[in-house]
């Protein structure tokens, strides 16, 4: 899934993603859809006991929570096509593989669909039939949004299950993806700047430590620019949970799964085995620093050779402070001391190590990140902002 909202549609090739790598093995998924979604009432009953109790426990920060009951709205078609004036095209936000995300409105507080311009705006992701994504991604969405409730993930309002029309409605996010903002070069956009780089790279720390800490861990699994949204103030949300994965149990280390995700981010113990670590997760965050840091796509094959894979190429230069200066985006350019840009490559670099072992926790990412933030900038680089 993975769309911009609040960004129109995309008209311009994408870097290499996939969801499955091996786009094959899905092939008889979309064979299986039609029945998937025409199931009985009892299929629908048992679907709303697994989301109430998918996910349960501790969580990472008391302004989180783990829902016992998922607080979601159920839409009929109708009122849908109401709020985005029959999925209009001028009203298409954006588009990928699970379908067009279209822009509503809704009542704020009855949720009811209103005319166009009053009430509160919302996204409204619409299944395309023909999508290999389909059915089991959208119902993972409602199980984990519908299960979890933290100020760093994306709202999930509600959903629409009527015949063989799915639809999920989120919050609307107004600054669109953190993709958006990094590689459009678009003259309406002002580029990020190092403090708001920051502030998102924390905002999305905070989102992946509260899943990885729940009492049945959480493994996000497709971490990557796209999916982190930005509300007005540059607050990040972590967006498309179809992919998201429960944790090892009993005392195992991994979980074992068909691979999917993301070329560029998915973290090499993965692509290799299939085995699924917590610290997958954080392979991915490292990815996305050192996008944010060079303002570079993870995957460019507009590259020249030995640069198309940015973890491959500018890896070797994180830990040496002249290198280091040479690969940092220059839009962002006397921003930052030489100190925060110093502790924000070596952190990228263990995000990055090969063994996940060797990888820090989400928890200790967020606060080595606060304390890049706090980090005093010279006064010279103060009165330049």
């Amino acid at each position: 899934m993975g769309l911009c909202w609040g960004s129109p549609a995309r008209d311009e090739p994408q870097p290499i993603t996939t969801r499955p790598f091996n786009s094959g093995t899905s092939s008889n998924y979309s064979k299986n859809l039609e029945s998937s979604v025409a199931s009985s009432n009892a299929e629908k009953s048992q679907f709303s006991e697994a989301a109430n109790g998918s996910v349960g426990g501790s969580y990472f920060s008391p302004k989180g929570q783990i829902l016992e009951t998922p607080n979601l709205k159920v839409f009929s078609f109708g009122d849908l096509k109401i709020a985005t004036k029959n999925f209009k095209s001028d009203t298409v936000l954006g588009e990928g593989g699970f379908g067009k995300v279209f822009k509503g409105w809704l009542d704020e507080k009855t949720l009811a669909p209103a005319k166009a311009g009053t009430g509160m705006m919302v996204a409204i992701k619409k299944l395309n039939p023909e999508s290999v994504q389909g059915f089991q991604e959208w119902q993972s969405e409602v199980n984990f949004l519908g299960s979890l409730s933290h100020p760093n993930l994306v709202k999930l309002l509600g959903y629409c299950w009527e015949d063989k029309e799915l639809l999920l409605v989120y919050e609307f996010m107004p600054k669109g993806s953190l993709e958006n903002h990094l590689f459009r070069r678009n003259p309406n956009i002002e580029p990020l700047s190092w403090d708001n780089r920051l502030k998102i790279a924390i905002g999305a720390a905070r989102g992946l430590a509260f899943l990885h800490t729940s009492d049945k861990k959480v493994i996000y699994r497709d971490f990557k620019a796209s999916n982190i949204l930005l509300d007005g103030n540059y607050n990040a949300k972590i967006s498309d949970f179809g992919l998201a994965k429960l944790g090892p149990s009993g005392g195992d280390s991994h979980v074992t799964t068909r691979i999917m995700g993301t070329y560029g981010y998915a973290a090499p113990e993965y692509i290799a085995t299939g085995h699924l670590y917590v610290k997958s997760d954080v392979y991915g965050f490292g990815v996305v620093l050192l996008e944010m840091l060079t303002g570079l796509r993870a995957l460019d094959t507009k590259r020249p050779s030995g640069q198309q894979n940015l973890v491959e190429w500018i890896k070797p230069y994180l830990s040496r402070k002249k290198k280091l200066k040479t690969i940092i985006d220059v839009r962002i350019e006397g921003q930052y001391s030489s100190k925060a840009a110093s502790q924000a490559g070596q952190l990228t670099l263990k995000c990055l190590e090969p063994d996940p072992r060797s990888r820090p926790s989400m928890k200790d990412v967020v606060e080595s990140l606060e304390k890049i933030e706090a980090i005093d900038k010279p006064k010279g680089i103060q009165n330049q902002l």
